[in-house]
């Protein structure tokens, strides 16, 4: 109990000389021992990837799954350490859905037929985007929250380890700074007139206790001098170690990628079968590969049908093709020659960097704005593209169209 009693009282001593420096510190009253600059740097990159490797981990997370409560669920059967049970995917539910309804419709009526292929569909769908959420899972997510709850707590505890060998040690360099202060003082000549003799000896025996504070606040800096930098070398191979880190990262990001292209191929691939098992939906796919171009039907709908289905266009096309050269209308263009609509163009935000593969194109950069709008005949995947006087064509895909 003696022992525990004294443990504790030496412990408290230690928190309130920290505690005392660090307040005399922010304000001002005390010297501070600094890290070097490469230590610094190497500090505030753990920061920076600590808290980026944060925010893309939430993120993935709610686009793996955007179900908050379903989120929720998952963290707590992983702190429980138990296993998340299986949940149907939006999408194998829709097919549970649609089979039911053919079911009741007529499985052998058009509807029905349509509804049992499209939910198949569907369901394959859902097993397939399982399958990458679990991928993703394991390849992607786990690292992140690997390094989140072990190498990082690991740097952190050590980086409160080094701040308290600092504290230490600036608070024994102040003691010997006081400890020095006193002895040159009390070691100063007293005047001999207005001193009397009894002075003389205290002051002696002044001078030798503080003499003797000297050395022991000399012994105890090296002491902690000693530590201090053992922990700021301990410290600094941790954080040393944050570029293997990022080589790991940048792996599983490569995985990830993979696993997503995988998913989005496959899911391309169902709907190319679906399309052709439908067969009079033939070629309205934006993605087909056997008809860049949007049907005839399309392109020109009949006076009837234009006088009571609503228009809803997503892209501004030039109502008319005067003064549009006919090599538009072959698949070459002449982006000088191209006249732009009088109304009705939008603006779009480029998503990636482009490099024009001939003259006909515009070069792009990320996060740019430009002004786009479509021509009779061109290739839906395409669009003219006009920056300043510059003009060309640009590719759908690379742009975010703005209302």
């Amino acid at each position: 109990m003696d022992f525990n009693v004294k443990k504790l009282a030496s412990d408290a001593g230690v928190f309130f000389s920290r505690a005392m420096q660090f307040t005399e510190e922010k304000l001002g009253q005390a010297e501070k021992t600094e890290l070097d600059a490469h230590f610094e740097n190497l500090m505030a990159r753990a920061d920076c990837t600590k808290n980026w490797t944060e925010k893309i981990l939430r993120q993935t997370e709610v686009l793996l799954q955007p179900n908050l409560s379903a989120r929720v669920e998952e963290f707590l059967y992983e702190k429980l350490d138990r296993k998340v049970p299986s949940r149907v995917t939006n999408g194998e539910l829709l097919a549970q859905y649609m089979t039911e309804a053919a079911n009741d419709f007529g499985p052998g009526t058009p509807y029905g037929k349509t509804l049992i292929k499209v939910g198949e569909t569907q369901r394959r769908l859902g097993a397939a985007e399982r399958d990458f959420i679990q991928s993703a899972s394991i390849n992607f997510l786990t690292p992140l929250r690997n390094f989140l709850e072990g190498d990082w707590r690991t740097i952190s505890k050590e980086r409160r380890t080094l701040q308290n060998c600092r504290l230490d040690l600036d608070a024994c360099k102040a003691r010997l700074k006081k400890a020095k202060a006193a002895e040159a003082k009390a070691a100063a000549v007293p005047d001999f007139q207005e001193t009397r003799p009894r002075n003389y000896i205290l002051s002696a025996s002044a001078s030798a206790l503080w003499s003797d504070e000297v050395e022991k606040a000399e012994h105890e800096l090296r002491l902690t001098q000693t530590e201090f930098d053992r922990q700021a070398e301990v410290t600094r191979l941790l954080l040393e170690g944050i570029s293997s880190t990022h080589v790991n990262h940048l792996r599983c990001l490569h995985e990830f990628v993979e696993s997503q292209t995988n998913y989005y191929a496959q899911c391309y691939q169902y709907m190319l079968d679906l399309q052709k098992q439908l067969g009079r939906f033939s070629g309205t796919f934006v993605g087909n590969a056997e008809s860049t171009s949007p049907p005839a039907a399309a392109a020109s709908p009949p006076a009837g049908a234009a006088a009571t289905l609503p228009a809803v266009p997503t892209i501004p096309v030039v109502p008319t093709i005067v003064g549009v050269p006919s090599a538009v209308a072959e698949g070459v263009l002449n982006p000088n020659e191209v006249k732009p609509p009088a109304s009705g163009t939008r603006k779009a935000r480029v998503l990636y960097d482009y490099e024009a593969a001939d003259s006909t194109e515009l070069a792009l950069l990320a996060d740019e704005m430009i002004t786009v709008y479509s021509l009779p005949g061109m290739d839906p995947d395409w669009l003219i593209g006009e920056r300043g006087n510059q003009k060309g064509k640009v590719p759908v895909t690379y742009l975010e169209l703005l209302s």
